[in-house]
């Protein structure tokens, strides 16, 4: 059963303090801010990239760089604003040099974005690049063989549609994909308009037992409002 609206909220608002003063790995020692995530708390769509860059890391926020411009840019190709959707990473700081997520970070960051995907309970999510598809589809098959193909996965309880895309950060480096984002962008609209998919019985998935292991963070840190504010 769904949890109220201002309920969730408030419960993501508590996640969001935990993550602040998360010190689970060692990117803790490095980053300049906690990057949790922003958009609608309400969001039927919600994306999932890989790690935060410089400038986000800088500003605390997800996408604001240049691969946040191109996403801005395909959403409103299909009618959408960023303050409709909900935004996070598969990690929520910064990897030095923006180097590749390590196991080790992926497994600490893992609770955060599945309460995430409770709280949110969007219909569909949409996974930016390898690391958000392998970790949401538990799957090791490359983003390059699944891109565009709608996926259903039980997370949170619930079943949701997964669409794996291409990072925007790979059509940056390779202009020629920028059209293949917008093709499989275009996708995006119908899916969200289709009934949620039947969950299926049965012992709690991976991502439910995830989502029970985040701990309270020691020494929370205060509340930073332009991220706050953003959980519309």
């Amino acid at each position: 059963m769904s949890v109220p609206s201002e309920r969730r909220r408030e419960r993501l608002v508590e996640v969001y303090r935990e993550a602040s003063g998360c010190e689970l790995c060692p990117l803790s020692e490095t980053r300049a801010n906690v990057v949790f995530g922003a958009g609608n708390a309400d969001a039927d769509l919600m994306f999932v990239g890989e790690a935060p860059g410089a400038e986000e890391d800088r500003q605390g926020l997800p996408f604001v760089g240049r691969a946040g411009s191109l996403l801005t840019e395909l959403l409103e190709g299909i009618g959408m604003k960023r303050e409709d959707v909900w935004i996070t990473n598969v990690l929520r700081c910064r990897p030095p040099g923006n180097r590749d997520p390590q196991p080790i970070e992926v497994e600490s960051c893992q609770p955060y974005t599945y309460r995430q995907v409770d709280l949110i309970e969007p219909r569909v999510i949409a996974t930016l690049g390898n690391f958000a598809t392998k970790l949401l589809t538990g799957s090791r098959t490359g983003i390059t063989k699944v891109r565009g193909t709608v996926q259903v996965h039980e997370i949170g309880g619930r079943a949701v549609f997964v669409m794996p895309l291409l990072h925007p950060a790979a059509a940056l480096r390779t202009p020629s994909l920028v059209d293949t984002l917008h093709d499989d962008f275009a996708k995006l609209p119908d899916l969200i308009a289709r009934p949620r998919p039947e969950s299926s019985a049965g012992a709690p998935s991976p991502a439910e037992v995830a989502m029970e292991a985040v701990p309270a963070a020691a020494g929370a840190a205060p509340d930073r409002a332009d991220q706050l504010d953003l959980f519309g």
